[in-house]
């Protein structure tokens, strides 16, 4: 059953919305990134994932650099239709600082002003980005 075929995204006055990825296997939360309607439509179009970068202000395909794909295999989009869901089975680590996840600190404690965290690293990096990039 096809449910509003014509479903227009939010995009927001910036022209993106959020995309949260998750790994397809296990649920794992890999990143967190924007998308503009030419970055959701080549995804969608060649299933592998794209998005837009707010600080280099251009597309990208995800893995392009640095072999770190990910392949899709469903794009959601939630009840109000201002945040996507990448589903996906990523090749390598998804953060460009070489974790799997983006979300590899867990908080352990918070400073009296809300500005400043203390973290421990509970993920393992499993590439270098010197490497992959060059830096």
């Amino acid at each position: 059953m096809t449910d509003a075929p014509d479903l227009p995204v939010d995009f927001g006055d910036d022209g993106l919305v959020p995309a949260v990825t998750q790994d397809a296997d296990d649920g794992e939360v890999l990143m967190l990134a924007y998308v503009s309607p030419e970055a959701l439509r080549l995804t969608v179009e060649t299933g592998t994932a794209h998005y837009y970068s707010r600080s280099r202000d251009e597309l990208w395909e995800k893995g392009a650099t640095s072999g770190n794909t990910q392949s899709v295999v469903d794009v959601r989009v939630d009840c109000d239709a201002d945040t996507l869901l990448y589903v996906v089975e990523q090749e390598g680590g998804a953060c460009h600082t070489g974790f799997r996840s983006c979300f590899h600190r867990s908080v352990q404690a918070v400073s009296e002003d809300g500005q400043s965290l203390a973290v421990e690293t509970t993920g393992e990096q499993v590439f270098d980005p010197e490497e992959a990039y060059g830096k």
